[in-house]
């Protein structure tokens, strides 16, 4: 069925145009490059899969409980709504969640394949082209895992989110070359990876369990180029330029606080939108969210060399100044060494049933001897 028709709503003109900008840069150093740099190219190549084998398809999908939500994560929950709704409405409602959330995780993964095609060619330096060329992979594969977990399981999309769109494009139409860097790898991808993982660690559902630790592993090498090439490059900037990028990054931050609201959920539920939107501030669940949602973003920028006064009071009025001092390195080795467990338990069963059938076999050809 095309996509067309499982939107919630409208999507518009189905073509978004950025016009592009910046210079294109070649290189004609091809035996030079950052050890670390080029360690993670190989290990880009390494880790590539397959989304059609890795993952288990054929496992079935409630989509009126796809992630097996609580009603306390519930935005209504509590409210005159949540009390008038029946259970067919409750269930409904989980469906345009899930939906709501995995399909901005879709189109966030488009964003990153686009935007890492734009440092392939905008990067200076041939290692970071080379790794960047790996994850326009990752995030081509991330695009069409999403696309086919809402199509097949979940059978509802929804539009691009107002604010993710509004930074996607900041980010694609600045012309200077770390920008794609910044907007994607530390902002976007940062808060795809807390998101991500709450989901990953919460849902009691194998399914989107196996999609997000999967697709985790590859985004923790992403934030691991976004730091190595940024940590670099911002040593060698002017506190007026460093001031520039920080003011990008404090307005991105308040873009992706409140691109979490979900307010579209509510609206087609017959809720208007400033009741919709204060709803969603008040909710115990939202709040706790959105500031766990930062547990990746905080601690990269102060790791990059983004720490000025101003962007510390932006994150003293999120509440999510103290989330600088987090462990980045020990966050992106948990979710590698998930992704890794899930496989080493699936392979496990795997080879049991094979024992079985062996098993059985031996058994059954005994018998028929006999």
């Amino acid at each position: 069925m095309p996509t067309s028709e499982l939107y919630a709503k409208d999507p518009g003109d189905p073509h978004w145009q950025v016009p592009a900008t910046g210079a294109a840069r070649f290189s004609w150093e091809y035996d030079d490059g950052r050890d670390r740099l080029l360690a993670l190219y190989q290990k880009g190549k390494d880790k590539q899969w397959d989304g059609q084998k890795r993952i288990d398809w054929d496992i079935e999908v409630d989509p009126h409980d796809a992630l097996g939500t609580p009603d306390e994560s519930m935005t209504l929950y509590g409210t005159r709504y949540w009390d008038k709704m029946t259970d067919r409405d409750k269930g409904q409602l989980r469906q345009h969640f899930a939906s709501w959330q995995f399909s901005q995780f879709l189109h966030g993964e488009q964003g990153a394949m686009i935007c890492a095609a734009r440092i392939v060619e905008s990067v200076p330096d041939l290692d970071a082209k080379f790794y960047s060329a790996t994850q326009t992979m990752d995030e081509a594969r991330h695009a069409e895992i999403y696309a086919r977990f809402l199509h097949e399981k979940i059978g509802l999309v929804y539009p691009i989110n107002d604010n993710l769109q509004s930074l996607l494009g900041d980010t694609l139409r600045d012309s200077r070359w770390d920008m794609p860097y910044l907007g994607m790898q530390v902002l976007i991808e940062g808060l795809a990876l807390a998101a991500f993982g709450m989901i990953r660690d919460t849902t009691s559902k194998p399914l989107p369990k196996q999609i997000l630790a999967y697709v985790m592993q590859d985004e923790a090498r992403h934030v691991a180029f976004g730091r190595m090439a940024l940590r670099d490059y911002y040593k060698q900037l002017s506190d007026a330029e460093l001031r520039e990028r920080e003011e990008f990054v404090i307005e991105g931050c308040y873009l992706m606080r409140d691109r979490l609201r979900g307010v579209e959920v509510l609206e087609n539920f017959g809720i208007p939108r400033t009741e919709a939107e204060e709803l969603s501030e008040r909710s115990e669940f939202l709040q706790l969210f959105r500031k766990l949602l930062f547990s990746r973003i905080v601690p990269c920028v102060k790791d990059i060399g983004l720490w000025g006064e101003r962007l510390q009071r932006a994150y003293v009025d999120m509440g999510v100044l103290e989330m600088g001092d987090s462990n980045l390195d020990l966050l992106m080795a948990q979710d590698e060494e998930i992704a890794e467990r899930l496989d080493a338990e699936r392979f496990a069963v795997e080879e049991r049933e094979r024992a079985a059938e062996v098993e059985e076999a031996i058994e059954e050809g005994q018998r028929l001897i006999g």
